[in-house]
């Protein structure tokens, strides 16, 4: 989809879990002289915009809080995959608990893709999303 010269993606993670959308900047090719000038010319996604649009905003990992992981397995899985403290990881914990989030890793759309892939093989609901 576009919208506002952006190239929009939405793609939910799994059943049940909010989507995440991703958008890359558009370049109009015919200031180059590349493109046609008739009326719905190529607009094509220009990388160079989309890396520094995704150095601008990184990715953050999100746990959800579920009714299955006791909370104790939790912190666990937050010492083991992210080296957090135990004072911290619970911490992180309780405001999944609390709160029914918490933000746990960020950093490249790459890095916080296995980050989610490892939260979900320790049987914990997480989901990626821009920074705000």
């Amino acid at each position: 989809m576009t919208a506002g010269g952006r190239v929009t993606d939405r793609t939910a993670e799994g059943p049940g879990h909010p989507p995440v959308s991703t958008s890359l900047p558009l370049r109009d090719v015919r200031a180059e002289g590349r493109g046609t000038s008739e009326p719905g010319s190529t607009v094509v996604a220009d990388p160079d915009l989309a890396d520094h649009t995704a150095t601008d905003k990184p990715w953050m990992t999100v746990v959800w809080d579920d009714p299955v992981n006791l909370m104790r397995y939790v912190t666990y899985v937050f010492q083991k995959l992210f080296g957090y403290s135990e004072a911290q990881a619970a911490r992180l914990m309780m405001q999944v608990h609390t709160e029914g989030r918490a933000v746990v890793s960020s950093g490249d759309r790459e890095k916080v893709e296995t980050d989610v892939g490892k939260l979900h093989a320790a049987g914990l609901w997480a989901t990626m999303q821009r920074d705000s």
